[in-house]
């Protein structure tokens, strides 16, 4: 309340994140002259809302920090009270001692008192699934027409009559791509595509799945079969368009193959199963500067949760943690788990100057439009989807993650190829955070949409499932979110639908990452 007038106080204009910070976030527009009384400065100039706003003078070359971590440093001298982005703020080198803090701050995990559950679908090996799909899959992007057009024989919009009968199937969805041909035969391109087609292919929230070929690709399917030490069978049914009499009977043959798996498709059942049967993909795309201020860190805390009830969190996007590493180390089980993922971010430094790229030419036209300036500010706010779990593993581009707890996976920053190899790697649930309004989904894996602040939620409501806004206003903590996150992943892990499986995202988002040269 406001001493003098009896009325409610305003609230701060800007947010500060750590007391050693020096910027602070404006909440809405600063306009040039405006007085910040929490923070003792005159606003100087115009600062659009979620940008950052100096609170002391900066020399040229000084240290910026933010999340009291360095996001930067001044590329000319900075004036407290003026605004502090791109014109402003560069990227320069600094010893962030990742490996010298590996596992420091590694703590045992602390068992959940009440174990929580959720409707899952036991199959009869004993996988647990999300979803009940049947997938049409390619070897090749020659095969991508046959394989939609045997999906789009079973979509409820335009047939509905073809699943009428078969209401626990959620649906037959064709994930096609743009290679498996012209590349090197032994190349590293090919492993990882057809380790990433092998990770859907087991997927459980497959009931069975089809591969199709074109028959004279590089990726053969016979060969891939045996490289992933796969097993044909009626749950894997596979055939070439050159052996089935082109086009059309591929097609006819692809459809009457899937009318037959119907039947044992809708034989599932809902039953309720621990929660450490959940493996969360964890994205964040469209990010702004309140990403790592909301979404982000309640969403961790939403994993602090999954993890202490025995569940799995592949956090993933490794040019997107670039600056903020050694926040994982410090929490690395041991010293093997963090070389492993030093070793990753090596790879990826090589593997820029080798394609004469930068590292932080990632954030985006939008990222910097809401607030964003360099790759070691938007990390630092990525990171925090992790919550404070120790990490556990470090696997490469759709392995399978096999080990409960926060795992880290080697990905590119583009979500929708991140996402790709997580849910090859077993994610039977995404959670994506976003700023500026990702218009994503995914499929077999569902995905949740977390909204980082209320205009995004307001703009586009019937994209989000959660607004996670309220935490920067102050009307919600970070913790309270993260349990209202965490609630809502096990309603969707029980068949409840999202705004994205509404709208029928998820077969054009299959983007396997393409690796090497196409001859």
């Amino acid at each position: 309340m406001d001493a003098a007038t009896g009325s409610p106080a305003a609230a701060p204009r800007t947010i500060r994140l750590h007391a050693d910070d020096d910027v602070v976030i404006a909440r809405q527009q600063l306009v040039a002259g405006a007085w910040l009384a929490e923070e003792g400065v005159t606003v100087a100039g115009l600062v659009p809302p979620g940008h950052k706003l100096a609170v002391r003078d900066l020399a040229a070359g000084q240290p910026v920090r933010r999340y009291g971590q360095i996001i930067g440093f001044a590329a000319q001298p900075v004036r407290a009270g003026q605004h502090v982005h791109v014109h402003n703020l560069a990227m320069g080198s600094f010893d962030r001692d990742a490996a010298a803090v590996a596992g420091i701050d590694a703590r045992p995990t602390q068992p959940a008192a009440q174990p929580a559950t959720f409707m899952g679908i036991v199959r009869a090996d004993g996988r647990v699934a999300t979803r009940n799909y049947i997938g049409v899959l390619t070897s090749v992007n020659c095969s991508a027409t046959v394989a939609r057009a045997i999906a789009d024989h079973f979509r409820r919009d335009i047939r509905p009559e073809a699943l009428a009968d078969y209401p626990h199937v959620d649906g037959v969805v064709a994930l096609t791509h743009g290679a498996g041909c012209a590349v090197d035969a032994q190349g590293e391109g090919l492993r990882v595509l057809r380790r990433t087609l092998a990770g859907y292919a087991r997927h459980a929230n497959f009931a069975a799945v089809l591969v199709i070929g074109l028959g004279c690709e590089t990726n053969q399917i016979s060969s891939w079969i045996e490289a992933e030490g796969l097993s044909t069978g009626t749950a894997l049914q596979v055939f070439n368009i050159q052996d089935s009499g082109g086009t059309a009977m591929a097609v006819q043959r692809g459809v009457e193959a899937v009318r037959a798996l119907l039947a044992d498709a809708n034989r599932v059942e809902r039953v309720p199963v621990p929660a450490r049967h959940l493996v969360v993909g964890l994205q964040c795309g469209g990010s702004d500067s309140y990403s790592g201020m909301t979404a982000n860190p309640a969403l961790g805390a939403a994993m602090d949760r999954l993890v202490s009830h025995g569940g799995t969190a592949i956090l993933s996007e490794t040019p997107e943690i670039y600056g903020a590493e050694h926040l994982l180390t410090r929490r690395a089980q041991d010293r093997q788990v963090a070389d492993k993922l030093l070793d990753r971010i090596r790879w990826w430094e090589t593997y820029c100057e080798r394609m004469g790229a930068d590292l932080n030419n990632n954030p985006s036209a939008g990222n910097k439009a809401g607030g964003l300036t360099t790759i070691l500010e938007k990390s630092l706010g990525a990171v925090a989807k992790g919550g404070s779990s120790n990490l556990v593993d470090v696997v490469e581009y759709a392995q399978p993650v096999t080990t409960p707890g926060l795992v880290f996976m080697d990905t590119p920053g583009y979500d929708p190829v991140s996402a790709t190899g997580q849910v090859a790697g077993g994610a039977n649930l995404i959670c994506f955070t976003t700023g500026r309004g990702s218009a994503y989904g995914c499929a077999p894996a569902p995905s949740i949409k977390l909204a980082t602040n209320n205009a995004l939620w307001q703009r586009q409501r019937a994209d989000m499932d959660i607004n996670c806004g309220p935490i920067a206003d102050g009307e919600v903590s970070v913790d309270a979110m993260g349990e209202q996150i965490f609630q809502a992943i096990l309603r969707v892990a029980s068949g409840e639908r999202t705004t994205s499986e509404v709208h029928g995202y998820g077969q054009n988002e299959f983007v396997p990452w393409q690796l090497g040269a196409v001859t």
